[in-house]
């Protein structure tokens, strides 16, 4: 399996960090050495002093696809569920002034800590499901999908016309505004809607 993620697809991240708004979904990825699971703790690397936050929905590919059109985009996942973007924000800084990709920044062990799963069929409406990031019981990251840039299906439009999706994959489809540094001892509760699916500490 592979993890595709999404960059820059809610303006007010866009702005928060002063980046360019793009015309078209920005695509990294990161490997499966990057998934943490069942709510296990992340161990912050010495190697970053900076490691930022950055809370997403997560979409669960079900069958395989390349060249999917727009309009059939719906029918390649049947779940919602949430994660983390963990972000080494200094060593990407480094990469970015230098022009250099940044997957060390991104891709690291441990970077995208992934909640439990919903059926896409708990939700009414795909384009208004709300989401949010608590860290130790304070309210940080708050985010809606009518808020996206790019929607879910644009975005897997998008990126079967480069990597051929394949069942189990997942899609981080990116970061509403909030994002900031995790420190040790800190305590990440991540909720769709009004349910806790992710919850884990920093250590």
């Amino acid at each position: 399996m592979k993890i595709i993620a999404i960059g820059r697809n809610y303006a007010a991240h866009i702005e928060e960090l002063n980046n360019e708004r793009p015309d078209s979904p920005v695509v990294f990825m990161k490997p499966d050495t990057a998934l943490l699971k069942d709510n296990a703790p992340f161990y912050h690397p010495e190697y970053s002093d900076n490691i930022h936050h950055e809370v997403e929905l997560v979409l669960k590919i079900n069958k395989e696809g390349k060249y999917i059109q727009q309009q059939f985009a719906h029918k390649y996942y049947n779940e919602i569920g949430i994660g983390i973007d963990f972000t080494a924000r200094d060593l990407q800084q480094k990469c970015k002034e230098k022009g250099l990709p940044w997957e060390i920044a991104k891709a690291f062990n441990g970077s995208a800590p992934l909640g439990q799963f919903k059926p896409i069929s708990d939700f009414p409406d795909i384009s208004n499901i709300n989401f949010h990031l608590d860290i130790n019981g304070e309210r940080r990251q708050t985010g809606n999908t009518s808020l996206l840039l790019f929607s879910f299906d644009v975005i897997i439009s998008y990126v079967s016309q480069f990597f051929t999706l394949k069942t189990g994959d997942l899609i981080y489809t990116g970061t509403p505004a909030g994002v900031g540094k995790v420190n040790i001892g800190d305590r990440l509760e991540a909720y769709v809607e009004d349910e806790k699916l992710l919850d884990f500490e920093i250590k």
